[in-house]
């Protein structure tokens, strides 16, 4: 069935949630696994730059990308606990949306299928921050899973 599986982790509350989904599919299947975390670098151009120093900029990219592989590593230690052979992938822009990164990298990687969490948010909140989810299903090609975060409202 599937046998490349891509996860897309972003540390919050969905972390071990998805990854738990992720290693479950993966043993049944036989599948390998890369982890993927998309650094939203069109956050730091939004923000006030002019204000910051250049090397403040470097700075602040420099620790988003050393957080993500040092998350992703700890992720990646659960995954090969399992047996799974894995993979890390950390990718940034500063002009795509996360959604838009995540469909390159599950395209370049080849992956059959794309797992990501959503955080359930509904209303204004979901409007003013945009769901990544959403977009993924409207514009993705590949098999994707959405693990839960909230349970739905009856």
């Amino acid at each position: 069935m599937y046998k490349r599986i891509m996860v897309a982790l972003d540390q919050s509350f969905m972390t071990d949630r998805v990854l738990e989904t992720a290693i479950e599919l993966a043993k049944s299947v036989g599948a390998q696994v890369a982890i993927c975390h998309a650094i939203d670098e069109t956050v730091l151009a939004q923000r006030d730059v002019a204000m910051m120093l250049p090397n403040s900029v470097g700075k602040t990219e420099a620790r988003l990308r050393m957080g993500a592989e040092g998350f992703l590593g700890k992720a990646a230690e659960k995954v090969r606990a399992a047996g799974i052979d894995v993979e890390i992938k950390v990718v940034e822009s500063e002009r795509l949306h996360v959604s838009d990164m995540l469909i390159e990298a599950a395209a370049e990687w080849h992956a059959d299928l794309l797992i990501v969490g959503t955080h359930g948010r509904r209303g204004v909140e979901r409007f003013f921050v945009g769901s990544v989810a959403e977009r993924l299903v409207r514009k993705g090609r590949r098999s994707l899973l959405l693990v839960r975060g909230e349970d739905p409202v009856d």
